[in-house]
């Protein structure tokens, strides 16, 4: 890769562990940092609003907007949550400078850490259009399942030896599901009317009317899915499986 790549800025990272770029030979996650990645994000996903359909947040009029009620409102306050940008390294090119339209697929994250608990989730999850169904989300979540779940004497990825890592969603959202469950998460069961989204933005809820006299009546109630995936999963062929599902989409990509 060329030198001059630009990094994550670890300036912008407020997380109660430590955070630095993962990757492999097909994807790097790099600590998202506003220049450039803010923009680079709003431009790509501005003509997509259906990324944000399941999401209790989102869309954004612009990078500002994306800036000051995400990162600065749901990431950067809280020592729990962590960002990073999405890297496709197969369409990266040494001669050009990087993160650029033509690579930067996205971003991915941590949320609801808890370092007494030694959990983590992984969500924040928008990969671009021109990147879905590719190697891209497949290799992301896999590089972060591998930091939170392996030991730090791991030789060849060594992690932060977490117990579990977990994975909500909207019900509705099956493509979600079925990623987490081919990724080797295990559904632990739903939250029913778990959250108040609003309907005039484009969110998905559950399709239940609600009843007479609701104190929310302009949002719909949204089921979220809860599962996880824990550290005797990891050590005993969840590792494996995690593995074997990024190399099957980097096969199919060839």
């Amino acid at each position: 890769m060329a030198s001059s790549m630009v990094v994550g800025d670890l300036r912008d990272v407020n997380f109660c562990f430590p955070v630095r770029e993962l990757q492999n030979d097909r994807v790097r996650l790099v600590p998202f940092a506003m220049v450039p990645h803010a923009e680079l994000f709003f431009q790509g996903s501005a003509n997509y609003p259906e990324l944000y359909q399941y999401l209790p947040y989102g869309p954004y009029e612009s990078a500002t907007e994306f800036v000051k009620t995400f990162i600065d409102g749901r990431i950067r306050p809280n020592p729990g949550n962590t960002l990073f940008a999405i890297i496709d390294k197969t369409r990266s090119h040494p001669d050009s400078p990087s993160p650029s339209q033509a690579d930067f697929a996205g971003v991915i994250g941590y949320l609801n850490t808890d370092i007494t608990n030694l959990k983590t989730e992984i969500g924040f999850i928008k990969i671009l259009p021109p990147f879905q169904r590719t190697h891209v989300t497949t290799n992301a979540i896999g590089l972060l399942m591998q930091y939170a779940l392996n030991q730090p004497s791991h030789l060849r990825a060594p992690g932060l030896g977490l117990r579990r890592v977990q994975w909500q969603t909207n019900a509705l959202n099956l493509k979600s599901i079925r990623v987490a469950e081919r990724m080797g998460f295990i559904k632990e069961g739903t939250l029913r009317w778990d959250r108040a989204l609003s309907a005039d933005r484009g969110k998905v809820g559950n399709g239940t009317q609600l009843r007479e006299g609701d104190l929310a009546p302009g949002k719909v109630g949204r089921h979220t899915i809860i599962l996880a995936i824990c550290w005797d999963d990891w050590e005993n062929g969840g590792r494996e499986g995690a593995l074997h599902a990024m190399a099957y989409q980097n096969r199919r990509r060839q």
